[in-house]
């Protein structure tokens, strides 16, 4: 009997040092952290502008993109307006929706979905972007494919 009482003492005070840990690590961000969050965020929200002269800004001019993880890189803003230039011209509408994010250092993830609402090519994709912020602008951003749903947005 007092085994078990020992075992689940023993549970409750573990689960009440790693939530002690882990709550107040979760809600503190560094002040580059937060600004780091709001460049990503407003270059996602960017994409409604459905104009690559708004979005470009928030990337370095030497940033590397990947579409996906089978996709090449795309290198600078060239490479970037290679990439996505056409998604842009095809889509009427153009929505990032962010549902989760976070930030450690200078590195922001973000699960969302993305909709290209098209005539001719509609695109719903769900996935994770990772980026790298430095300096105040994206450095790197990679996706990472949840879900591709090629005939509604």
């Amino acid at each position: 009997m007092h085994e078990i009482e020992r075992r689940a003492l023993l549970s409750v005070a573990g689960a009440g040092a790693l939530a002690a840990w882990a709550v107040p690590a979760a809600a503190q961000s560094s002040a580059q952290e937060t600004a780091n969050l709001r460049i990503v965020a407003d270059f996602c929200a960017a994409w409604a502008t459905r104009d690559l002269d708004k979005i470009l800004p928030f990337l370095a001019e030497d940033s590397v993109y990947r579409m996906s993880e089978t996709t090449p890189p795309a290198i600078g803003h060239a490479g970037v307006r290679e990439r996505l230039g056409s998604w842009l011209e095809s889509s009427h509408t153009i929505e990032f929706r962010v549902l989760d994010t976070w930030a450690k250092g200078p590195m922001v993830v973000n699960h969302r979905i993305d909709r290209f609402m098209s005539t001719t090519r509609p695109l719903t994709w769900e996935g994770v972007g990772v980026f790298f912020v430095k300096d105040g602008t994206i450095r790197e951003w990679f996706d990472y494919t949840i879900k591709v749903d090629r005939t509604s947005a």
